[in-house]
């Protein structure tokens, strides 16, 4: 049986505990949803306050020249990229991902235009808004949305299909694709390619270049802990950058956007792909949280990141399985390595979002997703190896065994459902 000593055993050992220091924690809280919102990175009050009381404050509008914020969609891509395998001038952040997604699939789409393919696949529990998005776009050219389990994954890729979209990290369920594998099945059928790396970025290694996918779309405010909201990324592959041009063609994505010319003239590689004049007090919240990620680079980045990922996640399963039996929790999660990413996620029959909801009230932060016809509700915990530790997972565990053992779960408020789940 693991014991406390043990964690904090590992804890001693960790060669990547200092980068807990970068974080704002709050006392007596356990984090682990950091797969739907970040940690506040110490830096970024101060850095937002920078930006709003001298940049805009005393710079106006000076400042898009003097202090870098005409191109710093660019050079935050150019930071993302060291995180998703991407070369630099490849990656832009900009907009939210729903937006980056339209764009995207509108261009996947057009390469596949006068063809005979009219399908759009995608996986039945992607994330919605995915889902929401292609169901509008495949309305308005017409193409079809088909939905499929991963399961079936590469045998429908047939010749009807135009594009494959898919979440590399399934939001509900921590399980993730082979990247490579699949888009070398989808390539080998005509098939383009476009990942949503939104539970990917900052908590796996991805290799976008490596693996030759197409396109790719992610979010801001998880893993990468750019704040509520903060903007989005799009990269696009060097083979299609210069090829398409995306539908929301705003003049920030205009070659010369100040010559304010009347016709729209695309910008070259990935610039093409901002619509209109950027957030930069998001911005600047989002190179915080940029930041945090690439400080793991002197300790072996991302792939150091991910054995740590993994040994918190292999010690939080194996802590739940000793503790807490008998309980009706099943695990969701992939156990293989190479199929999960950085959260857990336990089903319950019964109460799974009360006893989340017992569980945030006693400072152990995570969240509940709704189940469906093929899975009870979930219990989800994200394990951010940035900012936790091996004792922190123990003590989260032995949170949820005293909720389930003294039914605390039970309470009306606990049952009362909120708004955000």
């Amino acid at each position: 049986m693991t014991t406390l000593d043990d964690c904090r055993a590992l804890d001693a050992q960790d060669p990547l505990r200092a980068l807990r220091d970068q974080f704002m924690l709050p006392e007596g809280v356990i984090y682990l949803d950091g797969n739907s919102l970040g940690v506040l990175p110490k830096a970024a009050p101060a850095r937002i306050a920078e930006v709003v009381a001298k940049e805009w404050g005393e710079g106006l509008i000076r400042s898009w020249n003097t202090a870098g914020w005409f191109d710093l969609p660019q050079r935050l891509g150019d930071k993302v990229a060291r995180l998703v395998g991407a070369a630099p001038g490849e990656v832009v952040c900009t907009d939210s991902t729903s937006i980056n997604l339209y764009k995207v699939l509108f261009s996947a789409l057009s390469q596949q235009a006068g063809t005979d393919r009219k399908l759009v696949i995608s996986e039945r529990s992607n994330f919605p808004t995915d889902l929401y998005i292609a169901e509008s776009m495949c309305r308005e050219r017409g193409f079809t949305l088909k939905l499929i389990d991963a399961s079936e994954l590469p045998a429908v890729l047939t010749d009807e299909v135009a594009v494959l979209m898919l979440t590399h990290v399934n939001y509900r369920t921590g399980a993730m694709h082979d990247m490579k594998a699949i888009t070398a099945a989808a390539h080998a059928a005509g098939v383009i390619t476009v990942w949503d790396l939104a539970h990917s970025a900052g908590a796996v290694p991805v290799a976008l270049n490596e693996s030759k996918a197409d396109y790719a779309i992610g979010c801001g405010y998880k893993y990468l802990n750019g704040g509520p909201g903060a903007p989005a990324f799009a990269w696009i592959h060097a083979r299609h950058a210069d090829k398409f041009v995306q539908p929301l063609s705003g003049w920030w994505g205009h070659a010369a956007p100040f010559e304010f010319t009347p016709h729209y003239r695309p910008a070259s590689g990935v610039a093409r792909y901002l619509c209109g004049t950027q957030p930069i007090v998001a911005l600047a919240g989002l190179e915080c949280g940029l930041d945090t990620v690439l400080a793991a680079e002197p300790h072996g980045g991302m792939a150091a990141l991910r054995t740590k990922s993994l040994a918190l996640t292999d010690l939080f399963i194996r802590l739940v399985e000793e503790r807490c039996a008998g309980h009706g929790l099943s695990l969701v999660t992939p156990r293989a390595h190479a199929g999960r990413g950085s959260q857990v996620c336990l089903s319950r029959e019964e109460g799974a979002y009360a006893i989340v909801q017992a569980l945030i009230a006693r400072g152990v932060i995570g969240d509940y997703r709704a189940g469906d016809d093929q899975m009870p509700d979930i219990l989800r915990f994200g394990l951010t190896p940035l900012y936790l530790g091996f004792e922190d997972v123990w003590n989260s565990v032995e949170h949820l065994l005293q909720v389930l053992e003294s039914h605390e779960w039970q309470r009306p408020e606990f049952n009362a459902k909120n708004a955000v789940t």
